[in-house]
């Protein structure tokens, strides 16, 4: 996890039965009204989803929230593919570095998906634009 990403105690716990129930390792974690969000190891996205998904059906059932497994990359590029998915990603993902520092990464989609990549309110593009802050110190995530 970033420096400075300060889990709350319910995250923590979220970590903890998420981690024993799917034996995935957890980097990160997100909490919000109706998604709890997990970022897992590069690798443990299969142990996560094995048999269907039934362990994360049973974790909705014990959390009563939906719950979204995002693999984590080491490649910030991957990462933004892995956070927009199922929204297809039609060209490599641009970083640039505006005059004043800040870190930009424009994604261009899929036309047909860019409602699935912004999602309802905004709610998947503040999630990607919240993780690669934390994790890349990424300033701002655009989609086209």
């Amino acid at each position: 996890m970033g420096e400075g990403v300060k889990l709350t105690e319910k995250e923590i716990k979220y970590i903890q039965m998420f981690e024993a129930i799917t034996g995935a390792a957890v980097v990160d974690c997100v909490d919000d009204e109706d998604i709890i969000t997990f970022v897992v190891r590069q690798g443990d996205l299969k142990k996560a989803l094995i048999r269907r998904g039934a362990k994360i059906k049973e974790l909705v059932r014990i959390f009563r929230k939906r719950i979204k497994v995002i693999e984590y990359s080491t490649d910030a590029s991957v990462f933004i593919k892995n956070l927009l998915y199922p929204a297809e990603v039609i060209e490599p993902v641009r970083v640039a570095e505006k005059p004043d520092g800040k870190k930009i990464v424009v994604v261009s989609v899929n036309p047909r998906d860019k409602g699935v990549a912004i999602g309802k309110d905004g709610k998947n593009i503040n999630l990607a634009r919240l993780l690669v802050k934390r994790h890349f110190n990424i300033d701002h995530v655009t989609i086209q």
